[in-house]
């Protein structure tokens, strides 16, 4: 790993205890020390609790935090971390959690991010007795995956979160029983990154992606970041060698200066024919 970042102090913006994977993974690859950076209620920026709608996009708001920690700490190298979720891209069906982690230095006009993806461990259930939540909660994690508890009656919503114990979880669902309008409780998991190890781990996956890409430096000007931006499809079949939508080259850039490379496979490398929309339409 490049020493640019040795003894840097990096402010970090969190309230979520993100900082309990990100400072050593970072403080350790990259010799600096991660400083973790509180004065800002973040979720002002969006909750996945449905308290304040996210504005624009998950990479908006990602330099948003990066940002405002830099201005708190009055450090020039920031990092942040953001998480969306939404419908699996493979079925529509499951939903899918993508976390990302950027890193900002104004000193050396750099911004580099790091992501990963998986399947989110949540769900949601409307529930009509206490044996119907124990049975959802439990199948989804809780207690080491908290839960969300919300009813609804006329213009009150009744709205709990916080929740990790059963004690908690029995009183406050049978609370949102009395004052819903017809006894049917909302539940959820709660997606903040502290209350679900799942994602937490897909945070951890996101910087060790960061900590990758800012290994690698552009042959050109040095900076880190140089990465893959774009895959060619068209690798032959190895059955009748028409193209396949699997990838035969890779573009490569600089997040920096504007050098790129093109990278092919060996001709000799071909795809399964089961990849193939001729022998397999």
């Amino acid at each position: 790993m490049s020493s640019r970042f040795k003894g840097q102090k990096i402010a970090f913006l969190t309230q979520h205890g993100k900082e309990t994977v990100l400072k050593p993974a970072l403080d350790s690859a990259l010799g600096c020390d991660v400083q973790h950076v509180t004065g800002f209620d973040t979720d002002l920026l969006g909750t996945f609790t449905r308290d304040i709608d996210r504005a624009g996009s998950q990479t908006n708001a990602l330099r948003k935090k990066a940002r405002k920690g830099m201005e708190l700490s009055g450090l020039s190298i920031g990092v942040a971390s953001e998480g969306s979720f939404g419908p699996d891209p493979f079925t529509g069906v499951l939903t899918w959690n993508v976390e990302q982690v950027i890193l900002i230095d104004d000193e050396r006009g750099l911004e580099v991010t790091g992501s990963a993806q998986m399947v989110a461990r949540c769900g949601e259930l409307l529930a009509e007795t206490w044996e119907q939540a124990s049975a959802f909660a439990l199948a989804h994690g809780f207690p080491s995956h908290q839960m969300v508890i919300r009813s609804q009656k006329k213009n009150v919503c009744t709205f709990y979160k916080g929740i990790y114990d059963w004690t908690t979880l029995e009183t406050r669902f049978k609370e949102a029983q009395k004052a819903s309008a017809d006894g049917k409780v909302c539940m959820e998991s709660d997606l903040r990154a502290f209350a679900s190890p799942t994602r937490m781990e897909n945070i951890r996956r996101a910087t060790v992606d960061l900590l990758k890409r800012l290994k690698s430096e552009c042959p050109t000007c040095s900076m880190p970041g140089f990465w893959r931006t774009q895959n060619l499809p068209g690798l032959p079949c190895r059955g009748c060698g028409a193209p396949t939508h699997l990838p035969r080259g890779e573009v490569w850039k600089c997040v920096w200066c504007t050098h790129s490379d093109t990278t092919f496979k060996p001709s000799t490398e071909t795809a399964e024919p089961k990849f193939c929309q001729v022998c397999n339409p």
